[in-house]
């Protein structure tokens, strides 16, 4: 099974899925149509290449700020949140679910060396 399929089956997590770092490609488990699953995957994506832009803008300033190289994003709503660690998205339901119980699994069974393929 793979990561987004066990993440998807989690309490309160409405969809997970992985995009390719080409942007063309994706797969996805949870409630969510083809189409939403496609602007899922373009919005994760460019978002992901600002926050990589804006961490290596920070580390030319040559201060360690601790952030590089950046693994992923969150992005926390009043009911809902999206997280997305490499190429590996979840939309969750903030009050059906554990943020830290779905960053744990990401952060463990993602590769962390996704920063030379952006």
């Amino acid at each position: 099974m793979s990561v987004y399929s066990a993440i998807a089956r989690l309490p309160g997590v409405l969809a997970a899925g992985e995009y390719s770092y080409r942007g063309d490609r994706y797969s996805y488990d949870g409630d969510m149509t083809d189409e939403m699953a496609k602007m899922a995957s373009i919005m994760c994506r460019s978002t992901s290449l600002t926050v990589h832009m804006q961490v290596n803008m920070m580390k030319s300033l040559g201060t360690d700020c601790g952030c590089s190289p950046s693994r992923g994003w969150v992005v926390n709503g009043a009911d809902y949140t999206v997280c997305v660690i490499g190429n590996n998205f979840c939309f969750l339901n903030n009050g059906e679910s554990s943020l830290n119980q779905v960053m744990s699994m990401l952060l463990e069974h993602v590769d962390d060396k996704n920063d030379e393929k952006i």
